[in-house]
This record gives structure tokens, sequence and C-alpha cells, in this order.
């Protein structure tokens, strides 16, 4: 508790340490959003459901750049649950100048069929915009970070404790650009680096149908060096969902 009690001060307290050098300006603040719905029904000789949401909003104003990400997914078979998993975001970037930056992360993941009721991790660090031309994007975000994991009752039991703390190295590669002047194309990766290596890829083509709305097509693919005992290391999600922006 001590650990986790020193490190999130030191985490929420580096980012707003850079305005003692800035002055924050409150003009031109902009407010942009991704709104993402997929969904899959049948009835019949075979009932099953699945359901894929996403709002992804990017705030800016003065120095700051915020992100918040809402993603659920939802998967039903014959009165079955067979998926499902909640996760949200909450990112502040502070700029220095078009280039460099520093950020603060936490993010929640509740995904019961993984064998933990949840996961939250907070980390921060340093960020640096390597490309950044307007069509095309390439960021690279690295820091220290701490993680906390909830056994769910049954892993609990087999496993003899229910939490799972770490100190972890964070890291991200984000790379994105357009690809025709109405399709967009995006790779990022993910790490924690601590006890185990825990990492997500998320790849995605998005293309222009009319106005503000889009069809996205998108691959993610979680993984874990050290899962528990009955799961396995590499779960993949795929996805065509509908995208909506304002």
């Amino acid at each position: 508790m001590k650990i986790l009690l020193i490190t999130s001060a030191i985490l929420m307290t580096a980012p707003f340490a850079a305005l003692a050098g800035g002055n924050l300006v409150e003009d031109n603040k902009t407010l942009s959003a991704d709104a993402e719905l997929g969904a899959t029904i049948t009835t019949g000789n075979t009932d099953t459901t699945s359901l894929k949401g996403r709002l992804d909003m990017k705030h800016e104003f003065g120095h700051w750049e915020n992100q918040y990400l809402l993603d659920a997914l939802y998967k039903e078979d014959t009165g079955e649950v067979t998926g499902k998993r909640y996760y949200g975001l909450v990112q502040a970037n502070y700029q220095f100048n078009d280039t460099s930056y520093l950020f603060i992360n936490a993010n929640h993941e509740i995904d019961p069929f993984t064998g933990f009721d949840s996961t939250s991790t907070l980390s921060s660090g340093y960020g640096h915009k390597f490309i950044d031309t307007g069509t095309s994007l390439f960021n690279v975000e690295v820091g220290p970070g701490y993680k906390y994991k909830q056994l769910d009752d049954e892993s609990a039991l087999e496993a003899g404790y229910d939490t799972e703390k770490s100190l972890v190295a964070h890291g991200v590669a984000n790379f994105e650009t357009k690809i025709s002047a109405s399709s967009m194309f995006k790779q990022m990766f993910i790490a924690d680096v601590g006890e185990s290596l825990e990492g997500r890829s998320e790849t995605s083509i998005t293309a222009n149908i009319v106005g503000a709305l889009a069809m996205k097509f998108a691959v993610i693919v979680r993984y874990n060096s050290e899962p528990l005992d009955d799961k396995k290391s590499t779960d993949t999600e795929t996805n065509m969902t509908l995208l909506y922006s304002f």
C-alpha cells in the first residue's frame, strides 16, 4: 500500500509541475469525438448476440491535449455469455512545444474471462511526435507505471491470493496515416513490462461513407506472457463497426 501511495503521488504530480514554467492559454479550445457501434444478432436455429461500442473524445485547450475513451464488448451465444469486456481511459498531455509533451494516463478494464475481475493501470512520462505532417503521425510515449489486478473468486481460490500489484515500464508507439482523401490507417502498440509482459496491438482502417459517417475495420490483439493457469496468452478481437465523427 505504501508503494502504491508513493507511486501514485509521483505520477499524479509530474505533469502538473510543468505548469510552473508555462502560461496556460484559455483560447482555441477544441473538442472532437468518434462514436462507434457494431452489432450482430441472429435468431432461429442459432441465437447469438454481439455488440461493440466505443466513444473516443479529444479535448484541446492551451497547452493541454486530453483524451477520454470508453470501449465495450458483449457477446452471447444461446443464452450464455461468451465475451464481456469494458475499458475506460483518461489521458492528459501537457505540450511543451509541437513535438514534446508530458503525459499522465489512467485506465481501468473489466474482463472476467481473463480470470481477473478488473485491471487498473496508472502511468506517466514523456511523449515525442517524430512525425506530424497533418496527413501522418508517429509518436512514442515512455514512462513508469503501476498496475493493480483483482482476481475473481475462482482464480483467487486456485492461486492462493486475490490481488497482483507491480511497478511497470509503460510504452506506446502510435502511427497514423491517410491512405487517401477518404480513408485512414492506424497502428498502435502498447506494452507494460514488469513481472510479466502485457501488450496490446490495435490495427484499423477507416473508410468514409458519406459526410461524417465511416466504416471501420479493426483487429485488436492482447498478450500476457504469464496468464493464469487455465487461460491463454493471446486474445484476438476483430470488429467491423460504423463510426460517426463530431
